[in-house]
């Protein structure tokens, strides 16, 4: 059987100006680049996609 990872960049919105639908995304990726140092994306977007881009915790 051949996988092929489906891969994205994420995180990418600042202020005001979204940019795609991390969550979204999300549902149908198998990896995603999100956003890091700054190289797009401000902090707020980029804690909201690697908040949504974790596994759950166990409780």
């Amino acid at each position: 059987m051949v996988a092929i990872d489906l891969n994205s960049d994420l995180g990418e919105s600042y202020g005001a100006w979204r940019m795609g639908d991390d969550a979204a995304m999300l549902a149908v990726v198998s990896s995603a680049n999100i956003a890091c140092g700054f190289h797009a994306g401000d902090p707020a977007g980029i804690y909201r996609t690697v908040k949504a881009a974790a596994p759950p915790t166990a409780s």
